[in-house]
């Protein structure tokens, strides 16, 4: 009965967050289906052969009407004065609340405005002649004295590429504000901007933006000093590799967004590579999996506090940014699920967790791909991996070449449904090339870490040193452009209804469902 009541809690909530995503939902659905909520519990109380199903169900329908007030909650109100000033050029002052997000030819700043500054006009001066020359009428408003409105709101400003700024630092930016917009990502598809940029709690764009710097020392000092940690990281591989190699190595061990650059990007979403480019839970798995390995035989709870180490590390060291902290914990989610055998408790455990997420940041559930992928990859690596690890005994088990598989396969037979809705590419030697280079994985974050090290302590050597990194490095490369450069590679799926999508995961939970009632609710061994 409590695990009952727990899925009914969880499960609840979540429907009502998902429903309230997509349509207005406001108190008359609430009390809807508290009235629901309700009746139930008046026939539990009449029909005792019912009761327990009657009460889970009172339970769901009160969990939908929280989860729907909590998405509620949580939708951006926009500030009265930013919003009478749409599409014209505005100078706000606030504080650097992310790393700021540096791209190809610009950089993408979350600003916590705190400030607007307006220009306060003077009155006119008649035109003076001076020989030939007047003052315009022009300069009359520019010269005026300027006035503060205090405002809260985040922005994403969008400045130069060569702006100095960092996490904490207090700026003026100025340019022209507006509302983001959803845009087309190809193949009929289309991603909604507004809402994306909402779970971090943006609602205006400065586009065209020119930034000053005010006042450094601003921010978490626990955050900034993960931030330092990242940065220095990334100076050291620059130091001693080249590109792309070092974006490759900064990918595999910081989580350092775009260093391979847009090409070589594509080449790696084409042969469904892609996941180790940017830090991921399978990227800290697999470091999670070798201290295990190392201290195999230490206590089950030196384990676990080494688990967590590990991964706490990751996140603050890649700034504790929501998408490393999602991997993180997703991670040791699957590890400790797969190394105990008690899957359903590491189920169990998921759905807390994401449970957990969601109610502090509603936005996460509908619209951050990022936590999509990171609950269907853990769910896959659960339940799918040991599925297909029983049946992959003729792959040896040698450089964990079976567990490769299984994994691989598990975690992209997951997220297959969602990853074919966003993007709409289909992978065909996604197997193969997962299986060729993630055995150089493990080899080349250690390696780029050494390479870093000496980068940042032995410059005039570091080169020689990072030799390892960089053959590793070049090889996982050569892998992707190997099997992106074979005929149909990927294939282009056209856009489709969501509907098929939930179709497709009704479907493999179903198989799931019967391929353990025919194994006799027997534990699937672990990987």
């Amino acid at each position: 009965m409590k695990e009952q009541i727990l899925f009914a809690v969880i499960s609840g909530f979540l429907a009502g967050v998902f429903a309230r995503s997509f349509f207005p939902l406001g108190l008359a659905a609430v009390g809807f289906a508290a009235l629901l909520a309700f009746a139930s519990l008046i026939f539990a109380y009449i029909d005792e052969s019912k009761r327990k199903s009657l009460i889970v169900i009172a339970v769901a329908l009160l969990a939908c009407a929280g989860g729907i007030l909590r998405m509620n909650s949580a939708v951006l109100v926009g500030d009265p004065e930013l919003t009478s000033r749409l599409n014209k050029e505005i100078i706000v002052e606030g504080v650097v609340s992310e790393e700021p997000d540096v791209r190809e030819s610009n950089i993408r700043i979350s600003l916590h405005a705190d400030t607007l500054v307006v220009a306060r006009p003077v009155r006119e001066k008649p035109l003076r002649d001076v020989g030939a020359e007047a003052t315009p009428k022009s300069e009359a408003f520019s010269n005026g004295a300027s006035t503060t409105i205090p405002i809260s709101a985040g922005i994403l400003v969008v400045a130069p590429r060569d702006t100095s700024v960092k996490y904490g630092d207090r700026v003026r930016a100025s340019g022209l504000l507006r509302i983001p917009e959803s845009f087309e990502t190809g193949e009929g598809r289309k991603f909604n901007y507004p809402e994306y940029l909402a779970k971090d709690g943006i609602g205006y764009e400065l586009a065209f933006a020119d930034v000053e710097l005010l006042s450094s020392g601003g921010g978490n000092m626990v955050k900034k000093s993960a931030i330092w940690i990242k940065q220095k990281f990334l100076e050291g591989l620059g130091n001693s590799l080249g590109e792309p190699q070092a974006g490759l190595g900064g990918g595999l061990t910081v989580g350092a967004k775009r260093g391979l650059g847009k090409d070589l990007t594509g080449i790696f979403i084409t042969v469904g590579l892609i996941h180790v480019v940017v830090l991921s839970g399978y990227n800290i798995m697999l470091v999670i999996n070798g201290a295990l390995k190392v201290f195999s035989r230490a206590p089950r709870l030196f384990k676990l506090f080494l688990t967590a180490f590990i991964a706490v590390s990751f996140a603050l060291m890649t700034g504790g940014a929501s998408s490393s902290v999602r991997a993180a914990v997703m991670a040791v989610i699957g590890v400790v699920g797969r190394a105990t055998g008690r899957l359903y408790f590491a189920s169990r455990v998921l759905s807390i967790v994401a449970f957990g997420m969601v109610l502090w940041n509603p936005f996460l559930l509908s619209f951050d791909i990022g936590f999509q992928l990171s609950v269907l990859a853990t769910f896959g690596l659960i339940w799918f991996t040991p599925v297909f690890s029983a049946r992959l005994q003729w792959i040896t088990g040698k450089f964990a070449l079976r567990e490769i598989a299984a994994s691989t396969l598990g975690t992209q037979l997951a997220v297959l449904p969602l990853l074919l809705y966003q993007n709409g590419q289909l992978p065909l030697f996604s197997l193969p090339a997962n299986l060729l280079a993630l055995i150089a994985i493990p080899p080349a974050m250690a390696a780029s870490t050494i390479a870093s090290l000496a980068g940042l302590i032995a410059e005039p050597v570091a080169p020689v040193i990072a030799f390892p990194a960089y053959l590793l490095l070049t090889y996982i490369i050569d892998v992707a452009k190997f099997f992106s450069s074979l005929p149909f590679a990927s294939l282009g799926i056209t856009a489709f209804s969501a509907w098929w999508m939930f179709g497709a995961y009704a479907v493999m939970f179903g198989c799931l469902v019967f391929i353990k009632k025919r194994a006799g609710r027997v534990e699937f061994p672990a990987v």
